[in-house]
């Protein structure tokens, strides 16, 4: 079993921050990038930023400037700073890993957290 437990959501002023965690524990050998997506309401899911094992980041342009995107390995903990924070910034943030459950498999598996909500008002 995986687990993914998020925290740091929660209710912000404009151009406020807040800070998301991201636990990854379990039956995880390796694990390949770790990244949050967000999704308000009516609209789809999107990419906010991914963190690879090898140490590369991704941004949507919509966050760039903003957002910083960290892990510690050690932990398997992902992290996202969020500052300047905006009312369109609102959603449920969830943390998504792909990983390999152990040395011998070659399937690169999917998991999701159950997300956390922020909210940023005007």
């Amino acid at each position: 079993q995986v687990q993914l437990v998020e925290s740091g959501g929660g209710l912000v002023q404009a151009g406020g921050s807040l800070r998301l965690s991201c636990a990854a524990s379990g039956s995880i050998f390796r694990i390949q990038d770790m990244g949050w997506y967000r999704q308000a309401p009516g609209k789809q899911r999107e990419l906010v930023a991914v963190n690879t094992s090898d140490g590369r980041t991704t941004y949507a342009d919509s966050v760039k400037g903003r957002f910083t995107i960290s892990r510690d390995n050690a932990n398997n903990t992902l992290y996202l700073q969020m500052n300047s924070l905006k009312p369109e910034d609102t959603a449920v943030y969830y943390c998504k890993t792909r990983y390999y459950r152990s040395y011998s498999s070659s399937i690169l598996l999917v998991y999701w957290g159950q997300g956390t909500q922020v909210t940023v008002s005007s």
